[in-house]
């Protein structure tokens, strides 16, 4: 069985040469897409704008920045992950994150933090109302009609008249329809609310198993229309039961050489996922020992392959994203 393979970066780096490195060296190795981590309120840059910052430096590989919906204006997000995608020409996502850390509320001020049903609850507006706005233009709502004077066909524009407990949207956005219509929607999922939202809001999920009987009991409890990838932090070379050390997380870690781990991903393929997203236990050492060592055992024995599509989309065998408005009367 064939499985896609993303990577996530998770680094408090400053230095955009490093990001770009990281990034870049995905891309060569051609991995499907990388995700880029963000923690609302702490140390480390904004990931929507490093993404956009590295696109240009890429041809193939997936962008999809971790954002949060609990502190961010879901207007200002539809708005930032539409322009990514017209960066990428095509290859933007977004991991949809939620936060009641009171920590991180009492940055802004605004409000109490949210309980875990509520936070849930706003993310899943937050994903409809951005999803609206991006369906908000017609593609063909640009006319550029010279004898008029028209550059857009307001007809084709359309309010997205949102209004719920959260947030109260008019639209339309302020960017056009993304190029692919929907930029692809993500989530990390390891408890019943998240599997819930994840199957109302995601095109994409993020599950944490620690063996292939999980990955299966996990993959049954998930709606079966979601692309499902299974996270494995990897330190990976000789030295990698060293420098694991005692390190742990809610994925399952692996030390070991590229060999022994494309075993383990062999036996996680029987459980049906699509998908392995690796968590470099170190980004310096490990991103190379994946794109340089892994991936070549992959392709070897057949278990990955890279996707010649050109969007992230058409990549992960998702649907054409049909507008909602298309032939609608404008509001």
């Amino acid at each position: 069985m064939t499985l896609r393979l993303a990577v996530a970066l998770d680094s408090a780096s400053f230095d955009a040469g490093d990001w770009a490195g990281w990034v870049r060296r995905a891309d060569e190795a051609r991995l499907d897409f990388v995700t880029f981590d963000d923690r609302f309120g702490k140390r480390g840059p904004d990931a929507v704008l490093t993404a956009a910052r590295v696109a240009p430096l890429t041809r193939h590989v997936g962008l999809v920045p971790v954002a949060t919906t609990t502190h961010t204006e879901p207007f200002h997000l539809s708005t930032a992950l539409a322009t990514l995608d017209y960066v990428s020409k095509g290859r933007a996502g977004w991991q949809v994150r939620v936060s009641s850390d009171p920590a991180e509320a009492a940055l802004l001020g605004r409000r109490d933090p949210l309980g875990d049903d509520a936070v849930f609850e706003e993310a899943a507006d937050a994903v409809e109302v951005v999803r609206r706005l991006w369906d908000s233009w017609q593609d063909d709502a640009i006319i550029k009609d010279v004898p008029t004077g028209r550059y857009i066909d307001r007809d084709r524009l359309h309010y997205i008249a949102f209004d719920g407990e959260y947030f109260s949207v008019k639209g339309p956005s302020i960017v056009p329809r993304p190029p692919q219509g929907q930029p692809v929607v993500a989530a990390l999922a390891h408890s019943p609310e998240a599997f819930a939202f994840a199957g109302k809001s995601a095109d994409l999920v993020f599950i944490t198993p620690s063996d292939v009987f999980s990955a299966e009991k996990i993959k049954s409890k998930l709606d079966p229309g979601l692309k499902v990838y299974a996270d494995i932090v990897a330190f990976l070379g000789e030295d990698g039961f060293v420098r694991r050390g005692t390190a742990t997380s809610d994925a399952a870690v692996f030390a070991g050489t590229a060999g022994q781990l494309a075993d383990l991903i062999a036996a996680w393929a029987a459980s049906g996922i699509d998908g392995i997203r690796l968590r470099p236990g170190d980004l310096a050492e490990d991103l190379a020992q994946i794109t340089e060592n892994l991936v070549p055992e992959l392709r070897a024995r057949g278990l990955f392959e890279p996707s010649s599509a050109t969007t992230l989309r058409e990549r992960l065998g998702l649907p054409v994203a049909v507008n909602r408005y298309e032939g609608a009367v404008r509001a």
